[in-house]
């Protein structure tokens, strides 16, 4: 059974940052998503920071602040070189994690680098994980380096599949290869921002990653795929095959209770 909305973008104002690769037309009011989740039978969810806002957390910093710390949680885009007072505040409003959205080409952060070294030690320190947004073929080659990450690592979006063929997928290939799949989590969410049959990457992950290393997304307000998606989208099958309880309260502190 899903229970939570584990990514969703919430922001009342359109304010985008210089050079932001999508600028939505309107808001996506956090009320509005808290009624999706009640019209659906969820129990919560957790808000991610919307590529378009950058580092300026503060409107997920005010939507966390009221909303229940035991259903809700947040995840922050924040500067690799942020000072542990920065991560310690964010934790203390209900930040869990952060994202590193790593598409259309940009630098994908060296985890031996003492900068990143320094950063994934202190997400360790405040029991934080990193959540990755990367294309599959450029997962193939960062996959092995994250392995060793001393966070939890959560590829969103599944991933972003290149095509219908799990078996011949770049990602999942690297992921079969590994000889640690410790660290990794995976969030169904936003087929159609990769391949939309994606049941036979589900098959392949499932075989791949134990039960409780899986979440589900809406990815509300879905954007720039506005026209074609949906609030629930395969929730209702993915609920009779997957129980998200586990991986929430692992990596977002929050549960049905």
């Amino acid at each position: 059974m899903i229970s939570f909305d584990c990514h969703a973008h919430v922001y009342e104002r359109v304010c985008a940052v210089p050079g932001a690769r999508y600028v939505p037309g309107a808001p996506a009011p956090l009320e509005t998503w808290l009624r999706m989740q009640s019209d659906h039978g969820l129990h919560g969810g957790v808000i991610v920071q919307v590529s378009f806002l950058g580092t300026d957390n503060s409107q997920l910093l005010d939507a966390l602040s009221t909303l229940d710390r035991d259903r809700f949680a947040g995840i922050a885009c924040v500067a690799l070189d942020s000072p542990e007072s920065v991560m310690r505040d964010l934790g203390e409003a209900g930040v869990r994690g952060v994202r590193w959205n790593l598409v259309s080409g940009a630098a994908l952060p060296d985890p031996t680098d003492k900068t990143v070294q320094r950063f994934l030690d202190i997400l360790r320190a405040h029991d934080m994980h990193v959540e990755v947004q990367l294309e599959s073929a450029r997962w193939a080659d960062y996959l092995p380096a994250l392995s060793r990450a001393p966070v939890p690592v959560v590829v969103d979006h599944m991933g972003l599949p290149a095509s219908e063929n799990a078996q011949g997928e770049p990602w999942l290939n690297a992921l079969a290869a590994c000889p640690t799949r410790a660290p990794f989590f995976v969030k169904l969410s936003a087929p159609y921002r990769g391949v939309p049959d994606a049941r036979g990457h589900l098959d392949r992950l499932t075989a791949l990653l134990p039960a409780d290393r899986f979440v589900w997304g809406s990815d509300w307000p879905h954007t720039r795929f506005e026209q074609v998606a949906s609030y629930a989208g395969r929730l209702e099958d993915l609920s009779v095959r997957f129980d998200d309880r586990e991986a929430s309260k692992t990596l977002y502190g929050i549960s049905c209770t």
